[in-house]
């Protein structure tokens, strides 16, 4: 229960996404070449200043996290019994504590870019071969490697670790992801089909989120049971709760990751995550309602 990359959880001033959540997407594209940014053309003279408009900044409620936080001990204090407790927990804390499924989406910042790279490597060693999509890597020497050997040796790829938070949470996701490959039935990769690379992103998409609600309403309000059992039971609701969420997102997309660019993967698993979010809120809502 709860991840190795626990902060005590963001206090309730904490903006609804941090600007340094989207700096693995630094600046616009750059112009091309003789063109004008003001409008004017480069030897005429400019066109008149229009100034940009400002984007609004979604308002900061007030202990925005609280319901969230006090609903989630909720559940964990009554052993897995209260599901609308669990319910209500995850519905507010997209609604609520993040201001909608999109900024739900944007708080995922490098579990959102580390869901892409995988996939994108993913897809390259369907179609190119695992031998060349390591290589393009300088990584070749793990060709021929277990599969979990050759994702371990892909962690600093996938997820580099900078000391935030935030880039913990997906690194942690990763390593949750190779440990359940092989209950999962994905034991080769030179085998790998589409629908493994689906199951693949599933079970990263799914510990991702799972880490980041510990990290934001899980860690200033869980008091875990002494029973590890218990603990285990907890979290397996949990997860299974997200994994749903995750599922049913991922369900219009059958087969058709492989066949993606690298830019179009990245729109991709942004929607996705999107997806999950307003799927939760409403199944959290839907099992807050349940008799």
């Amino acid at each position: 229960m709860g991840t190795s990359s626990s902060n005590g959880g963001p206090g309730n001033d904490t903006p609804l996404v941090p600007t340094w959540l989207d700096q693995d997407n630094p600046g616009a594209p750059s112009l091309p070449m003789g063109e004008n940014p003001t409008g004017g053309d480069q030897q005429g003279s400019p066109a008149p200043f229009v100034p940009t408009p400002a984007v609004p900044t979604p308002a900061v409620a007030s202990h925005r996290f609280t319901s969230a936080r006090n609903n989630f001990s909720r559940f964990i204090a009554s052993g897995g019994r209260d599901r609308k407790s669990l319910g209500r927990a995850v519905s507010q804390y997209v609604s609520n504590a993040s201001g909608g499924a999109h900024n739900a989406s944007r708080r995922m910042g490098s579990s959102r870019v580390a869901g892409s790279r995988l996939l994108g490597f993913m897809s390259n060693a369907v179609t190119s071969g695992v031998r060349e999509a390591l290589k393009s890597l300088d990584l070749e020497k793990l060709a021929g490697r277990p599969i979990e050997d050759i994702f371990l040796g892909l962690v600093d790829y996938i997820c580099p670790d900078s000391g935030t938070v935030d880039q913990a949470i997906a690194r942690e996701a990763f390593i949750e992801t190779i440990s359940d490959l092989a209950e999962n039935g994905i034991t080769d990769l030179d085998s790998l089909d589409a629908s493994q690379m689906e199951t693949v992103f599933e079970l990263y998409a799914t510990h991702a989120i799972e880490a980041r609600l510990y990290n934001d309403i899980g860690s200033k309000a869980i008091v875990l049971p002494p029973d590890i059992r218990q603990v285990e039971l907890l979290q397996q609701q949990i997860y299974d709760f997200i994994r749903r969420g995750v599922s049913d997102a991922l369900a219009s997309a059958r087969n058709t990751i492989q066949s993606m660019t690298p830019d179009a993967l990245r729109g991709f698993v942004d929607n996705i995550y999107e997806q999950t979010f307003t799927i939760l809120q409403h199944l959290g809502r839907m099992e807050a309602r349940l008799k």
